[in-house]
């Protein structure tokens, strides 16, 4: 999918691309492709003299090709954006997905695989908002705006999430399901926090490196620096968010393990109570040469009358304690 922006009164408007010719009479600031196609690809080839490598937004390049100034003034940034978690049996979990970014002459290209909320969120201020966008520098650090806004959204969501999870482990008996339960959202949120702290490092990154290469004008070096310190207050978030997590973890852990030693309890005092009657039976059914029980006619009963006995003791011994509790 091919759209193309243009700057009309301060707005951004899309045009949305289906031919050679349609591209060909426009002046965007901003070109973005969702998985393009090769007539795509070949498309802005022809008009704007860039060729879209197949590697673009490849998760295996080296360090130092993620952000680079070509010789003829290009310049290229690959960034991570976040996907918060879909509800629904059949919604995809958290990822983060790389986008590749191309500035030059004064337009943006920006190349990924999947549709991203932060470019759904861009499209829509800046169709509402007068006066937004300037130029192609300014898309792009609307982008990271939004991506740092986006990002603390998904943290409250983490928070919420897990203030439910503390409900259910902390003020209510915890068994085996709700427990299984729990370490499943625990797990969940656990993944999207660490993916947040990575998505914001990386657009960290991209700031500092948008900041040395003196490509911004004093008002967006200024933007960027406040969105330098919306990240930084994120990492605080992130850091207690772990906590948290790692506490909810340990405390259904345990929970787990004192219902493991009720049920191990129940046969340690089982076996020790049916110790003596098993030394009673092993005592009368020895092999003597005369039965003592069958001299008396209430020998058996006696016999299994101790037996009864000999059970009973421990168990009102162990009632007692509040072992059977």
């Amino acid at each position: 999918m091919l759209n193309v922006f243009t700057l009309a009164n301060g707005r951004l408007t899309q045009h949305d691309i289906d031919s050679q010719d349609a591209l060909s009479g426009l002046q965007p600031v901003w070109v973005d492709l969702e998985s393009p196609s090769r007539d795509e690809k070949s498309w802005v080839n022809q008009r704007f003299g860039l060729a879209i490598p197949d590697d673009a937004v490849d998760d295996d390049l080296e360090e130092s090709a993620r952000f680079y100034e070509e010789d003829n003034g290009e310049l290229h940034i690959r960034s991570d954006f976040l996907i918060d978690s879909e509800d629904g049996p059949d919604g995809k979990p958290s990822r983060n997905v790389r986008v590749a970014f191309i500035l030059r002459e004064g337009v943006l290209f920006s190349v990924h695989d999947e549709d991203l909320p932060v470019f759904r969120l861009l499209r829509l201020r800046a169709r509402r908002i007068p006066a937004l966008i300037e130029d192609a520098k300014d898309v792009l650090l609307k982008l990271y705006d939004a991506d740092a806004e986006y990002s603390a959204d998904a943290l409250e969501g983490i928070y919420d999430h897990l203030e439910r999870v503390s409900a259910r482990v902390l003020k209510e008996d915890v068994n085996d399901t709700i427990a299984g339960e729990a370490l499943a959202a625990i797990a969940k949120e656990e993944d999207l926090n660490g993916r947040i702290r990575r998505n914001v490092m990386d657009t960290r990154r991209a700031l500092s490196f948008m900041m040395r290469s003196r490509m911004l004008n004093a008002e967006q070096f200024e933007e960027a620096r406040q969105i330098l310190r919306d990240i930084d207050s994120l990492d605080s978030h992130t850091a207690f968010l772990f906590d948290k997590i790692n506490f909810l973890m340990d405390a259904t852990v345990g929970f787990i393990n004192i219902n493991q030693n009720k049920i191990i309890k129940i046969f340690s005092v089982a076996s020790v109570a049916l110790l003596p009657p098993t030394l009673i039976a092993s005592i009368y059914g020895m092999n003597f040469k005369f039965m003592p029980e069958l001299d008396q006619p209430w020998g058996y009963p006696f016999a299994l009358a101790l037996m009864a006995a000999s059970v009973a003791a421990p168990f009102l011994y162990f009632r007692r304690k509040g072992w059977l509790r």
